[in-house]
C-alpha cells in the first residue's frame, strides 16, 4: 500500500475535489470524523467545509492547515469497502490524526481503485501536529499494515510511474464536469510556480487556462477562462470561467498556489530527482522524440513549445513522482530551451548513418622495385616527390582538396 500525502492551504479544494467524484457516482464516501454525513451518499460540501473549520481556528501560524492522503493498495489486493475504510482508521490512529475531523473517500473512476483522506494538522487551540519525519512514520505504517493483513508490498515505482489523470475528451459530451475534474485534481495534486507551468502542466490533459483582465463599474478584476483542447492543443467547445467550476481554481486560489511550492521543492530536494534523470536521459539520446518517450517512461512529462520555425522556445518538466512542474531553466542551464535546441540540432543527430561500402580490388598492372634516390631526384610515388607533371599533378591536387575538405568538417564539428 502505497501513502501520498500533500500539506496545503485550500480546504475548499481538497473537498470539492473528492465531494464532486462522489456526487457525479465515480466515488464513495466511506467514513468521517467529526463532520456531518446524512446518510445519502452524496456530499454536501459547504457544509462539511463548515464542520472542518470549527476545528481550524483562523489566527494560527501554522499556513498549510490542511493535510490531503492518497491510500492505494496494491492492484492484486481486492478488498470491500469495509476493509478498505477500517485499514484507512488504523492508518489515521497510527499516524496521530485519529481524533482529527476527517473524510475518507474511495475513489472508482480508475480500474485502480484506491481511497483519499482530508483532515486538518492542527488542533481545536492551533497548536501543530507533530508532521516531523511524517513521510518516513507514513511508510513505516503502510508496511506494517501490509504485514498485518497479509497484503501485497507497495510497489511505490509503479504507483509513481502511475497517473491516473485522463485527457479531456470532448466526444465524450459533458466537457465541464470534465475540465471541472482535471483542474481540481491538477491543484490538489502538483506543484508549480508560474503560470506558464500551471498552463504546461494542463496541456497534458487537454486544458487551457487563460488570463483575463478587465474593468467593472471602474474597478480592475482578474480572473481565469478555461477551455478544452484537442490533442493538437487547439481549443474545441466552449470556454469556463473559473467562477463556474469554483472558487479553488480561480484566480486569486491560483497565485497562492504560487507561493508555497518553492520551500517544498528546496527542502525536500524535489528538483534534484527530476534533474538527475533528464541528465541521465540526455545522455543516452540526440534525438528529440526518443527523449520524450525515455522520459516518459521514467514517469517524467516534457511539453515543448516552439516558434512557428520549429524551433524550441520553451521546455517544462512534469513529474509525477514528486508532483513537481519545472520550467527547464529552473533546472539548471543545460536544460533550458537554447541547450535543448542545440542538443537535438548538433551535426547528424538526426541523419542516418551513411551506407559504407567497400570498393573490388583491381588487379596490379606490374610490380615496381622502390629504389632510394638522393634529395634532387623524384621517389616515384608522385605525391610527395619533386616531380608533378601529369597523373601525379592531379593525385597531388587530390589530395590536397581531401586534405580540405577533413578541416572544414572538423571546424565545422567545433573540434
Amino acid at each position: 500500500m502505497v501513502a501520498k500525502i500533500t500539506v496545503g492551504t485550500s480546504l475548499y479544494g481538497a473537498l470539492a475535489y473528492n465531494g464532486m467524484k462522489v456526487n457525479e457516482g465515480e466515488g464513495k464516501l466511506l467514513a468521517g470524523n467529526k463532520v456531518f454525513d446524512d446518510g445519502s451518499g452524496r456530499v454536501d460540501i459547504a457544509r462539511a467545509e463548515q464542520d472542518f473549520k470549527r476545528y481550524m481556528p483562523e489566527n494560527v501560524r501554522t499556513r498549510n492547515k490542511v493535510i490531503h492522503i492518497s491510500l492505494n493498495p496494491h492492484p492484486d489486493d481486492r478488498l470491500t469497502d469495509m476493509e478498505m475504510e477500517s485499514l484507512a482508521r488504523e492508518y489515521l490512529e497510527k499516524l496521530g490524526y485519529g481524533d482529527q475531523p476527517y473524510l475518507i473517500f474511495k475513489h472508482e473512476d480508475i480500474n485502480r481503485h484506491h481511497l483519499h483522506i482530508v483532515s486538518v494538522n492542527v488542533d481545536e487551540n492551533g497548536r501543530r501536529l507533530n508532521k516531523d519525519f511524517i513521510h518516513r512514520r507514513s511508510k513505516r505504517i503502510t508496511t506494517e499494515l501490509e504485514r498485518k493483513y497479509g497484503l501485497h508490498p507497495a510497489d511505490r515505482r509503479q504507483h509513481r510511474n502511475d497517473n491516473s489523470l485522463r485527457k479531456v475528451d470532448a466526444s465524450q459530451g459533458d466537457v465541464k464536469r470534465q475540465v471541472s475534474n482535471t483542474v481540481k485534481a491538477v491543484m490538489a495534486t502538483y506543484k508549480f510556480r508560474t503560470m506558464g507551468e500551471y498552463r504546461a502542466l494542463l496541456s497534458l490533459y487537454n486544458v487551457t487556462v487563460e488570463e483575463a483582465r478587465g474593468m467593472v463599474n471602474g474597478r480592475e478584476y482578474h480572473g481565469l477562462v478555461y477551455s478544452a483542447t484537442d490533442d493538437g492543443g487547439n481549443k474545441v467547445g466552449n470556454p469556463f470561467k473559473a467562477s463556474c467550476i469554483g472558487k479553488s481554481v480561480g484566480y486569486e486560489a491560483v497565485l497562492r498556489r504560487f507561493e508555497y511550492p518553492n520551500a517544498q521543492i528546496r527542502d525536500k530536494r524535489l528538483a534534484d530527482m527530476t534533474r538527475k534523470t533528464v541528465a541521465a536521459v540526455l545522455d543516452r539520446t540526440y534525438r528529440k522524440d526518443e527523449f520524450v518517450a525515455l522520459l516518459k517512461a521514467k514517469g517524467v512529462d516534457v511539453v515543448f513549445r516552439h516558434t512557428d520555425g520549429g524551433r524550441i522556445y520553451g521546455a517544462t518538466f512534469i513529474d509525477h513522482r514528486t508532483g513537481c512542474v519545472l520550467n527547464g531553466s529552473r533546472l539548471g542551464r543545460e536544460f533550458s530551451a537554447n541547450a535543448l535546441q542545440e542538443h537535438f540540432t548538433l551535426p547528424y543527430a538526426d541523419t542516418p548513418p551513411m551506407p559504407f561500402t567497400l570498393t573490388r580490388d583491381e588487379p596490379q598492372a606490374e610490380a615496381h622495385t622502390y629504389v632510394e634516390h638522393g634529395e634532387s631526384h623524384s621517389t616515384g610515388l608522385g605525391l610527395l616527390g619533386g616531380d608533378a607533371s601529369g597523373a601525379q599533378a592531379e593525385e597531388a591536387a587530390f589530395e590536397r582538396e581531401l586534405k580540405r575538405k577533413r578541416k572544414k568538417r572538423r571546424k565545422g564539428l567545433g573540434l
